[in-house]
């Protein structure tokens, strides 16, 4: 039975770090990184990439829509 990876990729002009997508993230995935945007605000990245399903549940509920999601089937 084949596995599925995700990954995530974050606009990151856009994030503004509500960490929202943190609280609804099942395996612990991302976080709220030590970066600052243009805007001034720290924005989330990927700190257990390992770790991620590809659940969407992160781009689901980002308010400003800054979170792509790929997914990928791994043999």
């Amino acid at each position: 039975m084949a596995k599925i990876r995700g990954t995530i990729v974050v606009d990151t002009e856009c994030c503004k770090g509500c960490k929202v997508c943190v609280v609804t993230c099942p395996t612990k995935t991302i976080d709220l990184g030590h970066e600052v945007n243009s805007k001034g605000y720290n924005y989330m990245q990927m700190v257990n990439p390992e770790n991620c399903t590809g659940c969407t549940n992160c781009a689901a509920v980002c308010p400003d829509s800054c979170i792509t999601v790929y997914r990928v089937k791994v043999e």
